[in-house]
């Protein structure tokens, strides 16, 4: 890696404890401060080197400052940033039509943030069941899945199964259902006259990697389709070619209604999301019933239409597939050697640790002082998602360390 020296005159120690008194302590980070990153790969202040196997929770499946991405920020930097929809920008266009192209769908709702995108496929599920389906007024419901994480707004935990994201900030929205994951049975009696989406992820990140049963999803659309409810399929962190697909609801060959994408939309780079939907769906939408300013701003439609880019190649969508039977193999070399199981689709795994060992977080800081950053979720579980762009033998350097540390602490 590259890079300038850094310009912090603090130590990493300095700037942590300088933190505390002025964030707000929602986030308990490792304690890393990255100043510089290139690639597969972060440097701390000090000039330690890290490899990332956590990519921003899929933010940057094309690495940090892929030349591509950058060029393009760099490019639309010295053009125009910001006119917000009060006018047309001449980027916009080209980012919709090539997004709408590479989901299959017809229509694009640009915003900036994975829970604005879910917010307003709430808001549009909503409208299309008053004006479409014939539900009255107010009754809508939306079934959503026990275990799910869609983002951290107040509307987004009410239908929360997590208490550490719930407890405190009642009263909830209501207006949701909440079923078992993985049951079709349990969705099916779920919907009623009233149900105007089930909105789920095709594979649970925060809940551990979590992958359901072949056929799942083929059930839902089919459900879905049967009663006349939408489709909606959170792919903010499973898409964009994080499991070895475009969307990893290919995997069962299966085109939602609505399709909610966000983190990787924006290199890594600037925050960008997007409702992608049927033409039928989002025309529900009229001036002046949803907006943002910054969505769909130029400097965000540049980098999202650099990112369609890299995927339309399928080059990505490749290395995740190929790269991930490397990581599948050797997380099964560590089964009963300190991991209990796992769960791995592409370059994206679950794997549970023996609490034995030690907790996710116990383990996660001793990767980091192995050189490896990844990040622990519940209980002894942590979660793997290196850059699209690591190399088998940098994957192999992180598994390297898995097994040191998890033959260190046994």
């Amino acid at each position: 890696m590259t890079v300038a020296p850094s310009r912090s005159l603090r130590s990493s120690a300095e700037l942590i404890r300088a933190e505390e008194p002025v964030l707000a302590h929602n986030y308990h980070p490792l304690p890393v401060v990255v100043a510089r990153a290139e690639g597969a790969w972060v440097e701390d202040v000090e000039g330690r080197r890290y490899l990332d196997m956590l990519a921003g929770y899929s933010a940057l499946n094309f690495g940090h400052r892929h030349p591509a991405l950058i060029e393009a920020a760099h490019r639309q930097l010295d053009q125009l940033t910001l006119t917000s929809r009060a006018f047309h920008n001449d980027r916009l266009a080209q980012f919709a039509e090539s997004l709408a192209e590479l989901t299959g769908l017809d229509m694009v709702l640009p915003m900036n943030t994975g829970a604005e995108a879910v917010e307003s496929a709430i808001k549009v599920a909503r409208k299309w069941a008053y004006e479409v389906k014939g539900v009255a007024p107010d009754q809508a419901t939306i079934i959503v899945a026990a275990d799910n994480f869609h983002g951290r707004t107040t509307t987004i935990v009410s239908f929360s199964t997590d208490e550490t994201a719930r407890a405190g900030f009642g009263p909830f929205t209501p207006g949701f259902r909440v079923v078992p994951y993985n049951d079709l049975a349990a969705l099916e009696a779920a919907i009623d006259e009233t149900t105007a989406a089930v909105l789920i992820e095709p594979i649970q990140g925060e809940a551990g990697v979590v992958i359901p049963d072949d056929g799942y999803l083929r059930g839902v659309r089919e459900l879905t389709r049967r009663t006349g409810c939408l489709f909606i399929a959170d792919e903010i962190q499973s898409g964009l070619g994080r499991t070895g697909r475009t969307l990893a609801v290919e995997h069962e060959d299966v085109v939602p209604d609505m399709i909610l994408l966000g983190k990787a939309l924006g290199g890594g780079i600037v925050p960008v999301s997007a409702v992608v939907a049927r033409r039928d769906v989002l025309q529900v939408l009229r001036p002046g019933e949803h907006g943002s300013t910054f969505g769909g701003n130029p400097l965000s439609a540049a980098v999202g239409s650099a990112v369609v880019e890299l995927l339309e190649t399928g080059e990505y969508q490749r290395r995740a597939a190929e790269l991930g039977i490397v990581l599948r193999g050797g997380l099964d070399a560590l089964v009963g050697k300190g991991v209990q199981g796992f769960r791995a689709r592409g370059l994206w795994a679950g794997v549970d640790i023996d609490p034995a060992i030690g907790t996710g977080r116990d383990i996660s800081e001793r990767l980091m002082r192995e050189g490896v950053l990844v990040k622990d979720t519940h209980g002894s579980t942590i979660r793997l998602a290196p850059p699209l762009t690591i190399t088998g033998e940098e994957l192999r350097t992180a598994l390297g360390s898995l097994e040191k540390v998890l033959t260190e602490g046994a």
